[in-house]
């Protein structure tokens, strides 16, 4: 792994385990300030449609300025908005730095470009599986930390948050090079920071139709994890360790997934043969999950499941950024992070509302139905890729 990766990956990592520490103790807190149900859920929902509206402005933003000055305000920002999330007194300032949290955020699609300009195309899908694993090893590791801290409160793991925020800039500052120089001779393309802006990269015939499955797959695994816990808790009587342990079990298949195996598969298939791949084990995990009763067979179907999101994943972030002109690279993988924020909205709800209007196991085969079909899109892209390789 080259050296000029580490400080990139360290980013990530510490960026992800100040946002895992807060997410479990999230509910609890706001209830202290007398929030409803409905509130706490819009509340954990202005964070993604937040990030939705303003991951592609700092991607078009770091295709200009540079990755470094962007990622070192988005950690800076993210140091701000946990603080003032701790110290808030009334239920509105919740909502005011949880959005300003959310806006904020720029350190994955960022990473996910420093990583594009310093990998040739063939190395990529191994760069953007270690970005995932940094994710993944992180959000595993905050909420563990989080758990021993809310003895000390519920604003106590937000507080060590912000902390680890501040620790990660004067980290960056230090460690974090530039990996694409600054162009302000460069015209800023105005376009680049409309609210809609993400409709100009779905008009691509290739980077479109693998933007859309990288929506899907979002969604779809939200859908998968806001119900889960309802569904194990009240149609199979698992208590809640048991869920957290599954939940971790699958989080590191996932990491060893996305760390180590996915050079090796990329090397012999290719990226876009492990699309669908992954999509495929996923949507059997979904249609086996509602079957699964002892806690054996469904942790095998929730490693399952994680394999398949551990090959996708990568694989589809480097076809996005293989797919994309070198000069907008952080714009394209900020519109990907941009949809994903909003399948994280759009997977819940869904789920949610199946779950109570549908029945308990309608999210996961939904899920999967959908998963399914989106091997045609898969397909489809593959041709339009090797018809465009084949006109160059």
């Amino acid at each position: 792994m080259p050296r000029a990766w580490m400080p990139v990956l360290l980013a990530v990592f510490l960026d992800l385990v100040g946002f895992g520490i807060g997410i479990p103790w999230l509910t609890f807190y706001a209830e202290t300030f007398s929030a409803t149900a409905f509130q706490v859920t819009l509340l954990m929902a202005c964070y993604s449609l937040a990030q939705f509206l303003c991951a592609p402005v700092w991607g078009a933003l770091s295709d200009r300025l540079g990755r470094r000055p962007v990622m070192l305000f988005s950690i800076a920002a993210t140091a701000l908005g946990l603080a003032g999330f701790a110290s808030a007194t009334a239920l509105w300032q919740l909502f005011l730095f949880r959005s300003l949290h959310g806006m904020a955020t720029a350190n994955i699609s960022t990473a996910q470009a420093c990583v594009a300009d310093l990998t040739p195309p063939e190395k990529r899908a191994m760069g953007m599986g270690l970005v995932g694993a940094a994710f993944g090893v992180g959000f595993t590791v905050g909420p563990l930390i989080g758990g021993e801290l809310s003895a000390w409160g519920y604003a106590a793991p937000i507080w060590f948050a912000a902390a680890l925020s501040v620790l990660n800039f004067v980290l960056a500052l230090a460690m974090l090079p530039e990996t694409r120089l600054a162009h302000p001779t460069e015209r800023f393309r105005e376009r680049s920071i409309h609210p809609i802006a993400w409709l100009r990269v779905l008009q691509h015939p290739v980077v479109g139709l693998y933007t859309l499955l990288t929506f899907v797959l979002t969604m779809d695994f939200g859908m998968m994890e806001s119900t889960f816990t309802l569904f194990a808790e009240h149609q199979r009587h698992l208590t809640a360790s048991s869920v957290g342990r599954m939940f971790g079990v699958a989080g590191v298949v996932m990491i060893l997934v996305q760390a180590g195996l996915i050079r090796r598969l990329v090397k012999r298939f290719g990226e876009a043969s492990l699309v669908p791949a992954g999509l495929v084990l996923l949507a059997v995990g979904l249609t086996l999950l509602p079957l699964a009763h002892p806690t054996l067979p469904m942790v095998s179907v929730f490693c399952l499941m994680a394999v398949g999101q551990g090959i996708s994943n990568p694989s589809l972030q480097s076809l996005i950024s293989r797919g994309t002109a070198e000069h907008e690279q952080g714009f394209v993988l900020g519109t990907n992070q941009s949809l994903s924020a909003l399948a994280r909205v759009v997977g819940p709800t869904a789920g949610g509302a199946l779950y109570a209007g549908v029945g308990p196991s309608a999210p996961f085969r939904v899920g999967a139905a959908v998963v399914a079909g989106s091997v045609g899109l898969t397909v489809l892209a593959i041709r339009r890729r090797a018809s465009a390789l084949e006109s160059s």
